[in-house]
């Protein structure tokens, strides 16, 4: 009868395996685009048209921050394509808005190298763009968007060249606008400036004006089988504070308004975010909103731009698209590396982070440094884990006598209580001693999670074998099943409970952490399974030494 159970059981437990190996296969990517929205990186590629809408007026702040029902305006023009070694783009000539935009540096999948990842989109099935303009006595009015010229549209950065300038032209009323985009080689940060030639008899009076616009549909670059796993929504620095969150369920709450000197303005997902960045000195009207259509938007009106007469102005901000590198983020505001968001742990995840580049830096694999950074950690806290051991390898030592306390006092739990606690000061022994490790390791556990989850450099990083992305399930479920094994045995080197309820659930904790640790990031279970073999070597040694001095 056992065998035929325990043969049972196995077949159970392989049936399930594969089970879950089909399901993974069937649910567990990222799906394609459709076809006609695939675009690559080469230099050939370009956005259809056909996938953008027209645009419309509805979402123009205005200087009264009235809302007003805007009647929409048609785009007529076909989209400029913009092409650098790292960003691949479209404007809309209505208005001179970034509505497309894909990252070539950044597959959506492993599999698929020629399709890059897709941050800004307008489509019949997603909107999220960046926009700009000139409000006051601007181009941009409640009647409608300008419709901006270009002496060509298609532009691409040469090889030779560092730097590649898009100038969109309009005129109207005596006044001259050239809305410039400038994009540099190697970065996702392009400035976005406006000249103003007056030619007008009477001053110009405006305001700049930028935003993000993001329907409310899920995270594209989620990568997790329970769906959006980090923070999906807005942010900005204000000065008091460094980085202040704006839900959705904000935005639906109500519009947020606070006047900010420079500071940022973003949208973040997992491992991507944009963000407007005006200049420092400016004093910036930010405001939150949610639009008649169910769009959410964040953005910032800028003070006011005097033009005289017969002269020029000029204004601009920096627009970020691009994957979280902290570096680069720093280096545009600060605090917007803060988007990195590694949660309430984030003074243990920061420390722990620049660690593991250093180490990456000198490995250059991120599953070996992930192992070294196990290492490390356990060597600094192998002082408390040593004590800790030696109290639960004592535990191991009375426990014969535990069970005849057990057996002279029977039901009378408190008897029972006071004899062990006898025992306990006797014997010098800590009860909670063995909880200290685990204990201590918990914050260091959650911050690495959040490391692993949250920084991009881990996106698509392979390690070994068929760990070919470390922010991912492992795909055969291998790690998992090694760590429920590893600890196991680490239950079998721990005393057994006195209770015998106690000892069955311990029993089962292998078993549930295992489950739990299916949909885990992978490196994140590397290093637990790294941290359990340290620990079983360690807490193996300690038992066996004291167990030998107690013959």
């Amino acid at each position: 009868m056992d065998i035929k159970r325990t043969a049972l059981f196995v077949a159970l437990a392989v049936v399930s395996y594969l089970m879950i190996l089909q399901w993974n296969q069937d649910y567990g990517q990222q799906p394609l685009p459709p076809q006609s929205q695939a675009a690559t990186h080469n230099s050939g590629a370009v956005i259809a048209d056909s996938a953008i809408p027209s645009t419309n007026a509805h979402d123009i702040p205005h200087l009264s921050q009235n809302a007003e029902s805007i009647p929409s305006t048609s785009t007529t023009g076909g989209l400029i394509q913009v092409q650098t070694d790292v960003l691949s783009l479209a404007i809309d000539p209505q208005g001179g808005d970034i509505v497309d935009l894909r990252l070539p540096q950044y597959p959506l999948r492993q599999d698929r190298a020629d399709i890059p990842f897709q941050l800004f989109e307008r489509s019949s099935s997603r909107l999220y763009e960046a926009q700009s303009g000139l409000i006051g006595d601007g181009p941009d009015r409640p009647s409608g968007r300008p419709l901006y010229a270009t002496s060509a549209t298609q532009y691409q950065l040469a090889e030779n060249q560092n730097q590649l300038v898009v100038d969109l032209t309009y005129s109207a009323d005596g006044i001259n606008y050239v809305k410039r985009f400038t994009l540099t080689r190697g970065s996702y940060a392009l400035k976005v400036d406006y000249l103003i030639d007056n030619q007008s008899d009477k001053p110009w009076v405006g305001h700049l004006f930028a935003q993000l616009k993001r329907d409310a549909s899920g995270d594209p670059s989620s990568t997790t089988a329970t769906g959006t796993a980090t923070y999906l929504g807005a942010a900005l620095w204000t000065n008091d504070e460094p980085y202040h969150k704006v839900s959705m369920g904000d935005m639906n709450d109500g519009s947020l308004k606070k006047t900010v000197q420079g500071g940022w303005i973003a949208w973040l997902q997992h491992y991507f975010v944009t963000a407007w960045i005006p200049n420092k000195e400016s004093l910036n009207q930010v405001q939150t909103r949610k639009d008649s259509q169910g769009n959410y938007i964040i953005g910032f009106t800028g003070n006011a731009i005097n033009v005289a007469s017969g002269t020029q102005g000029q204004v601009g901000a920096t627009l970020y698209a691009g994957p979280k590198l902290q570096n680069e983020l720093q280096a545009l505001s600060p605090g917007l590396e803060l988007t990195v968001d590694y949660g309430f742990l984030w003074f243990l995840a920061q420390p722990i982070f620049w660690l593991l580049q250093l180490i990456h830096s000198l490995l250059g694999n991120w599953g070996w440094s992930i192992i070294v950074l196990t290492l490390i950690i356990k060597l600094i806290f192998f002082p408390l884990s040593a004590t800790s051991y030696k109290s639960m390898a004592k535990m191991r030592t009375v426990t014969p006598k535990l069970q005849a306390l057990k057996e002279q006092h029977g039901d009378d739990r408190q008897k029972m209580s006071q004899a062990m606690m006898e025992l306990y000061r006797k014997e010098k022994i800590n009860p909670l001693g063995g909880c200290l490790p685990i204990l201590v390791q918990m914050p260091v556990f959650l911050a690495l999670y959040w490391v692993l989850l949250e920084s991009v450099e881990m996106r698509q990083a392979p390690w070994l074998g068929w760990i070919t992305d470390l922010s991912i399930k492992d795909p055969y479920f291998i790690l998992p099943l090694i760590m429920g094994g590893t600890m196991f045995i680490q239950q079998m080197l721990n005393p057994t409970p006195p209770d015998p309820m106690q000892a069955k659930i311990l029993k089962l904790m292998p078993i549930i952490f295992t489950f739990f640790f299916l949909w885990f990031p992978a490196g994140l279970v590397l290093y637990w399974v790294v941290n359990n073999v340290l620990s079983i070597a360690q807490q193996w040694y300690i038992t066996r030494q004291i167990e030998q001095s107690a013959l």
